[in-house]
């Protein structure tokens, strides 16, 4: 079953990618792996998901003892409280949940105690200005990516946003995302390679590529729905 829906993602990211005029290698699969079985997660694995995505710190150690992540690159996507900070810089391969400078500044500290290199992160953006979902406004991005930037213990990537469920709305905050990543980038506040761009998931994905994401992050249209 899994097979098949892998399959299918990858035939529908091709053909979302031919629509909006992209090379299909431009775009990351991120299998988002919140609730879903150690046994499954293994069998997406071997299967080729190489970019797994979790929401809370707490399941990626507990997944992360069955070895159930091996050959697969584990980024945390879930809001993540500073008093966190050190687990998530110890067993995170990447942080896609930057939204402050208390968290970024906690980030790299305990990656400096605890890493060979740099954690590599992204800032996450409230680009729809949803007052029920994290992420700094827009306005205020700038300024988080200098900081994050400044930070040794940490190596800033780009930019993840979690889009409002109205597709009008989404579209606009993909839109926003990319305007303003595409502007830090001609202003020269951003370094070419810094251009991720994580915006998408299983209800908006074939959207957020015609928008310019880099990443998608999909559980559902993987692993089915889930408590």
């Amino acid at each position: 079953m899994i097979a098949e829906r892998i399959a299918k993602l990858r035939e529908s990211v091709e053909i979302a990618c031919q629509r909006a005029g992209r090379d299909p290698s431009t775009v990351e699969i991120m299998a988002v792996t919140k609730n879903v079985s150690p046994d499954l997660i293994r069998e997406g694995v071997n299967l080729g998901l190489r970019v797994l995505g979790e929401n809370q710190v707490q399941e990626i150690r507990r997944k992360k003892d069955l070895g159930v992540y091996e050959g697969a690159r584990l980024c945390l996507i879930g809001h993540l409280q500073t008093n966190k900070a050190s687990m998530a810089a110890r067993i995170c391969d990447e942080v896609h949940s930057v939204d402050s400078t208390r968290v970024a500044e906690a980030l790299s500290k305990f990656s400096l105690m605890y890493r060979e290199e740099p954690l590599p992160v992204l800032v996450e953006v409230n680009a729809g200005r949803d007052p029920r979902k994290h992420g700094v406004l827009p306005e205020d991005a700038p300024s988080l990516y200098q900081t994050v930037m400044s930070l040794k213990g940490l190596r800033l990537k780009g930019l993840m946003t979690v889009a409002p469920e109205d597709p009008e709305l989404a579209r606009e905050a993909f839109r926003s995302l990319r305007v303003l990543r595409d502007r830090l980038l001609a202003e020269g506040a951003l370094p070419e390679h810094l251009g991720t761009l994580s915006m998408g998931m299983s209800n908006d994905y074939e959207l957020a590529i015609s928008e310019g994401s880099t990443m998608i992050r999909v559980g559902t249209a993987l692993f089915g729905p889930r408590t």
